[in-house]
């Protein structure tokens, strides 16, 4: 089989001019009374693709999931599956699933009857679903407990019945709504890169709602972060984390630090002077222009930490403020003289350290021209 990590790299139909969306959104809202919970919101989605929808609770998320599913009618706007408009088509005459976070399985149904069940409802032969039913099993890994109850299994079991489920009755498209949110966190992890080989075995389209920035960075080929029922931001997981389009984008996804400023242009190249009067020197000012306000976006691995002055530019003083220590790596938030706290984060890479870093030590915090991003909005 071709390695996945080969597959991802080249698999990009949305840079295509002539490829055409699987799934469309075009200008879509949904509003409950006078409160929009999505607003007029477009969005292409690819055949095969692995796109997770990203943001906090009440962004619109889950309610774009479930427009798409048929639960939720737009208020205006059209959905396109396939070149179909999905307008007044029911749930279970859509080419869709949606596993549910909750999992819904029948409590008093076995492993292969809750797998069984939407194949039977469908008429489906006896001998078809038996056959089914086994393939689903063999795929999630649950042959030998076809005869168990939910409540005889674990978390990640049920989990995976559900996933089963919802993929028997073999949809173009897969809903998945926080699927992982019940499992622990190693559990959790583990079951993402599941979940991504079985999306590639099956060649279907996956459509994922989560909150969790990791899950959605690990799994998915393009996110859509999301805020109050518009989209941010739609990119690889690598661009939205290096390249956010937004303070909202860079600040939402992982850890950020943020220098607000005006760009100046020097001789030198262009840079960022700060409220404070620090200049930073910038490799790429973007959109920005020369006595615009901008924000220097700088992420904490990015950020080096060291009791020396570092022989650059963009170096600045302060104290040791908080460490957090996380095994594989350390965190610390440097409070400058001015009252800014900047983070810096390090890579344990040696078992022990010498004269480290400690509370209410002086350090200096320091980073390259071309560290950060100039973000206009």
């Amino acid at each position: 089989m071709k390695s996945l990590g080969s597959t991802r790299r080249t698999f990009a139909p949305w840079a295509d001019p002539d490829a055409k969306p699987f799934i469309r959104f075009e200008n879509v809202s949904k509003r409950f009374g006078d409160f929009a919970a999505v607003d007029n919101l477009s969005l292409d989605i690819y055949e095969r693709e692995f796109f997770a929808l990203l943001g906090a609770s009440g962004c619109g998320k889950t309610t774009l999931l479930r427009m798409l599913g048929g639960f939720e009618r737009p208020t205006s706007g059209r959905i396109l599956l396939d070149g179909q408009n999905m307008l007044g088509i029911p749930p279970h005459r859509r080419p869709v699933n949606m596993m549910f976070q909750s999992y819904a399985l029948f409590p008093h149904m076995t492993v292969e009857g809750n797998i069984a069940f939407g194949l039977k409802q469908e008429g489906m032969p006896k001998a078809e679903i038996a056959e089914r039913v086994q393939r689903m099993l063999k795929l999630v890994k649950l042959e030998s407990f076809a005869k168990r109850k939910p409540h005889q299994l674990s978390g990640g079991q049920r989990q995976r019945v559900a996933l089963a489920r919802s993929l028997a009755k073999r949809p173009k498209v897969l809903l998945l709504d926080e699927p992982l949110g019940a499992l622990d966190k190693k559990l959790r992890e583990e079951t993402q890169f599941e979940l991504v080989d079985l999306q590639y075995e099956l060649g279907l389209t996956f459509m994922v709602v989560t909150h969790d920035q990791e899950e959605a960075m690990t799994m998915a080929d393009r996110i859509a972060v999301m805020d109050k029922g518009q989209v941010e931001q739609v990119a690889p997981p690598q661009e939205i984390y290096e390249a956010p389009a937004s303070r909202f984008v860079a600040d939402f996804v992982g850890s950020i630090n943020m220098f607000e400023g005006t760009l100046i242009r020097e001789a030198g190249g262009p840079q960022l002077k700060d409220r404070s009067g620090l200049a930073f020197d910038i490799a790429d000012s973007g959109d920005a222009s020369p006595g615009e306000t901008a924000w220097l976006a700088v992420r904490p691995e990015k950020v080096r930490i060291s009791r020396e002055r570092p022989e650059v530019q963009n170096a600045i003083d302060g104290e040791v403020w908080d460490i957090a220590y996380f095994g594989d790596m350390t965190v610390y938030n440097v409070r400058l003289d001015d009252g800014r706290v900047v983070k810096a984060s390090t890579i344990n890479s040696l078992r022990r350290l010498e004269d480290a870093l400690t509370w209410h030590d002086r350090a200096w915090i320091s980073f390259s021209a071309d560290a950060g991003v100039v973000l206009t909005r």
